[in-house]
């Protein structure tokens, strides 16, 4: 009897449950009703299957239970086939009714009206990247092989139709409101998922494949893009941003994003121009950019370049030094602004890269054997000699200012780096820091990253 009631308490407290949730559908941004009437039609079937299953127990476990008087006998009935021709119809017919929904809504969602206009999504570990056509309207030919540095998404620069081409690499995506988007979709090194919760819209992809998916968002505002194929260690990190414009608004940002034939134009920085700009970066931190503790600047000689720009751009455009606790990343930012433009940028870090990269000395103490463990994390990223690995957004660590790191670190876990709306980057470091507990676990690790 006990177990029949606590079958009986159980659909109950899931019907009630289901029904006075807080967790439901977000409220939709686009045109696909459908996906959340098939789901309720999903619902419907599974739940009603669930509770008639679970009241029948009930009611045989109450009703063939042992009495003393043995008034009401069981059966041992192995063949009926009258029951059994009337289990398959019913369970033939919900799963139909879960499942041409599914296939109706399923062919609308992979067929685009003609007038839909393109956008490709890039991913990789762990970030999003966007190309979207240029006035010609078509995107030209891309290959994994062609992926470099400065060729991020692998376009394939003797197809005529890649010049005009919009490349985007910040993991945020505008798109108009009110008109029609196909996504292409693919990836560049394991299997990722892109999904956008609001719209509804969620689409595997896998490296050699390009699968596609189309929407029509209603309403402006901005919502969260995740990737939801389990890809590493920074899977649940891996987020991105799709914000929907006026049409006004849009374009404006349109305008401010480069195309394939200006990134392919970009000239490499001139060491020479930047060495005086570095002028008043050596107050700070050092002639030979070594750095200086005491002056809280870390050390830039043997960093890649590539984080050095991004860094300088950050401080430039306020997602760097906007915390009112970030005393270090505030004097930053004046100087930051003093280089006028990309080209600015590129002269000095062209400049950093011909210092000598002189090994500092450790001033962190910890435990290197625990924080080689601590560190087995960091390597996804970071790679195994805390090298650096450009294609996961992951700076050099080996032989660099140890006390900056420690300080950037515990900058992160208290949320005075990685916070702001644009830091995508840091927000993914941020999530990571906060698996070190404590200031001995940092030690520990950094004292280990010496060791690299």
């Amino acid at each position: 009897m006990v177990f029949a009631w606590a079958l009986i308490l159980l659909v109950v407290a899931t019907v009630v449950f289901h029904f006075a949730s807080p967790w439901w559908f977000t409220d939709i941004a686009s045109n696909w009703t459908m996906m959340d009437q098939t789901v309720n039609v999903t619902f419907w079937v599974t739940g009603f299957v669930f509770v008639v299953v679970n009241l029948f127990m009930a009611w045989a476990v109450i009703k063939y239970r042992h009495r003393k008087d043995k008034t009401t006998k069981a059966e041992y009935e192995p063949e009926n086939k009258k029951l059994e021709w009337w289990l398959t119809i019913i369970t033939s017919v919900g799963i139909a009714a879960m499942l041409a929904p599914g296939l109706a809504v399923w062919a609308k969602f992979v067929t685009p009206p003609d007038d839909a206009s393109i956008v490709e999504v890039v991913g990789q570990q762990w970030a999003w990247t966007y190309r979207l056509p240029g006035r010609d309207g078509e995107l030209g030919a891309s290959d994994a092989k062609l992926v470099t540095i400065d060729n991020p998404l692998g376009v394939d620069a003797k197809d005529p139709k890649s010049g005009d081409d919009v490349i985007v690499t910040s993991p945020e995506l505008h798109i108009p409101l009110g008109k029609s988007v196909k996504f292409l979709l693919r990836a560049k090194d394991v299997n990722h998922q892109f999904a956008v919760p609001q719209f509804r819209v969620k689409m595997d992809m896998v490296p050699g494949m390009v699968t596609h998916f189309w929407l029509t968002p209603t309403r402006t505002g901005a919502f969260d893009a995740l990737c939801e194929q389990l890809c590493g260690v920074a899977h649940f990190a891996m987020r991105g941003r799709v914000v929907v414009d006026e049409e006004p608004q849009y374009q404006e940002w349109l305008a401010t994003q480069p195309t394939f034939s200006q990134t392919a134009a970009i000239v490499a920085g001139d060491p020479e121009a930047g060495k005086p700009l570095f002028a008043t970066c050596t107050a700070c931190h050092g002639d030979q950019a070594q750095g200086n503790k005491e002056l809280g600047a870390p050390k830039l000689a043997g960093q890649d370049g590539w984080y050095l720009a991004r860094q300088l751009h950050s401080f430039k455009q306020g997602v760097r030094g906007s915390h009112e606790n970030d005393t270090y990343g505030k004097q930053m930012i004046p100087f930051a602004s003093m280089l006028a433009d990309d080209t600015a940028v590129r002269n000095v870090v062209a400049y950093i890269g011909s210092l000598p990269d002189t090994r500092p000395d450790t001033s962190v103490g910890g435990n290197p054997e625990r924080g080689k463990k601590l560190y087995a994390t960091c390597a996804s990223c970071h790679g195994d000699k805390g090298e650096g690995v450009w294609g996961t957004n992951a700076p050099r660590l080996a032989g660099m200012s140890d006390w900056y790191l420690a300080r950037q670190l515990e900058n992160f876990r208290q949320g005075i780096r990685g916070t702001h709306r644009q830091d995508f980057h840091g927000a993914q470091m941020r999530s990571m820091a906060r698996a070190l507990k404590d200031e001995a676990s940092i030690n520990d690790l950094l004292d280990y990253v010496h060791t690299l």
